[in-house]
């Protein structure tokens, strides 16, 4: 039986800011990939990089496991590997390596290397699997094992042949999900992820898919994997996992780590239904767009199955941008999906994205404008990042020079030039984050008075700090005053 290793290029520890968060995720598509392969009679062993401390903590696991192959298979699920961070590029690299100096042959999947398929092979990896990858995956091993010479007629690689570049012809992406095997999850430590998990937030959280791709043309969101077509697992499935982490690891709350949760019409309905049949009770956070949020139905039905938090991509508190964007939402729906949520006790949270061409000062002030109005639960803030494969990309692409990749998912550096100077986004950045934690403090302050045993230990803490947040959003408001425009 052939052995194949399979590993992943996160290393939680290269990301300073996700380290001291500390809530991660295992990488759920390596596990899908993992047991596709397993289901097909192959040995295989993960070597999780999440917790570790360098990439050549691979090389004992290769000396004792003597694998045929070596799959580095990111997870596509999650936005820090869409993000194609180049500390996460260079440790790639580095595996790459010393996998092939160990005799390995060298399978790559991921967001970067789907986009820079070129920079992959040119350091040694022997295939390249460009988009969605577990039936590439399967194909191409049980290609290689029959001793196949010809690989030009397997959709979705890029390999070296004489020194020259191939590219094969797209795979169509997966349509029924639910032909896939549940996801490897017993080769993951989970009690690694639980006690960091605990240590950081007070309980465990885990991740699960339910979809696949996104329909929408944001034109800035870059999708290498999954594509612009939207494909979901049937609610039965996701439940039937559901009962089997709770039996196997009893979690205590799940992210839904879909592009949009619940899309498909009646989809939502359906599984709070099967939820209630199996008494199955949690808290859960998905993501979502504020078009979908208006719809009182739907908010309900995620009400009724446990819904505790929606991030939605608001962006901007300007319809001028969102309508730059292709978003397609407007200000009033983000206002009316707020509202909503909050109605059904469910949190609203918002992305946050600034610096996105043409956007001025005046833009600007009506974000920070709506974000103090409509308060938010928890606020995520980027800049606005030209990933390859979008509108986006190719607007800005002549400016960008030789950083083209964020080395972190803190760097937030602006990669082209823009109304304002990179060093001016960076402190808008931490300016709206500081100001959001003294509105969100005021409120418990005010809470306090009206009833002081209503606020927990966390509130608290919160509410105290309101004051060094403020005195620290004066200090960044008065650098802002300093920058003038390009």
């Amino acid at each position: 039986m052939k052995r194949i290793l399979f590993t992943h290029s996160y290393f939680l520890k290269l990301d300073v800011k996700q380290w001291q968060l500390g809530q991660p995720y295992a990488p759920l598509g390596t596990l899908y990939a993992a047991a596709l392969m397993r289901e097909n009679k192959y040995e295989v062993m993960l070597h999780d990089t999440m917790f570790a401390d360098a990439s050549a903590e691979i090389i004992p696991v290769i000396k004792s496991f003597q694998p045929h192959y070596v799959i580095i298979y990111d997870d596509g699920f999650n936005y820090l590997t869409k993000m194609c961070l180049s500390n996460m590029r260079n440790a790639a690299f580095e595996m790459i390596r010393l996998a092939k100096e160990n005799q390995c042959t060298v399978i790559i999947s991921s967001s970067d290397s789907t986009d820079h398929f070129e920079k992959y092979l040119q350091v040694g990896a022997d295939f390249i699997i460009l988009g969605e990858g577990e039936q590439t995956l399967l194909e191409l091993i049980d290609s290689l094992e029959s001793k196949v010479d010809d690989f030009s007629t397997i959709p979705g690689i890029a390999f070296k042949l004489d020194s020259e570049i191939k590219k094969t012809a797209k795979r169509p992406v997966l349509k029924d999900l639910d032909i896939l095997p549940l996801p490897a999850w017993d080769l993951v430590e989970i009690e690694l992820y639980r006690k960091t998990w605990m240590k950081h937030a007070g309980y465990f959280s885990m991740n699960i898919g339910t979809t696949r791709g996104c329909p929408f043309k944001c034109n800035w969101c870059a999708k290498p994997i999954y594509g612009n077509r939207y494909h979901a697992r049937s609610p039965e499935a996701v439940v039937k996992e559901l009962i089997f982490l709770k039996e196997s690891f009893g979690f205590d709350h799940i992210w839904f780590c879909d592009d949009i949760f619940g899309l498909k019409p009646g989809w939502v309905a359906e599984f709070a239904e099967c939820l209630q049949k199996e008494n199955l009770k949690f808290k859960f956070k998905i993501q979502s767009r504020a078009d979908l949020l208006v719809q009182e139905n739907y908010v309900y039905h995620l009400y009724k199955a446990g819904c505790d938090n929606v991030w939605m991509g608001a962006e901007s508190g300007s319809q001028k941008i969102l309508d730059a964007m292709d978003k397609g939402i407007t200000i009033a729906q983000i206002r009316d999906a707020t509202t909503l949520l909050k109605k059904h006790q469910i949190k609203p949270s918002f992305f946050i994205q600034f610096g996105y061409l043409g956007e001025t000062k005046e833009d600007i002030a009506l974000t920070i404008k709506m974000i103090k109005e409509l308060q938010p639960y928890e606020i995520g803030i980027s800049v606005s990042y030209p990933l390859p494969g979008t509108v986006f990309y190719e607007k800005v692409n002549a400016q960008m020079k030789e950083k083209t990749n964020w080395t972190d998912s803190d760097d937030l550096a602006l990669l082209f030039v823009n109304t304002y100077p990179p060093s001016f986004y960076k402190n808008l950045h931490r300016y709206v984050h500081h100001s959001f934690k003294v509105y969100r403090g005021k409120a418990l302050i005010l809470k306090a008075f009206q009833s002081p045993f209503s606020l927990n230990g966390k509130d608290w803490k919160i509410a105290l700090a309101t004051f060094w947040y403020a005195y620290k959003q004066l200090i960044n408001k008065i650098q802002l005053k300093s920058y003038v425009p390009n």
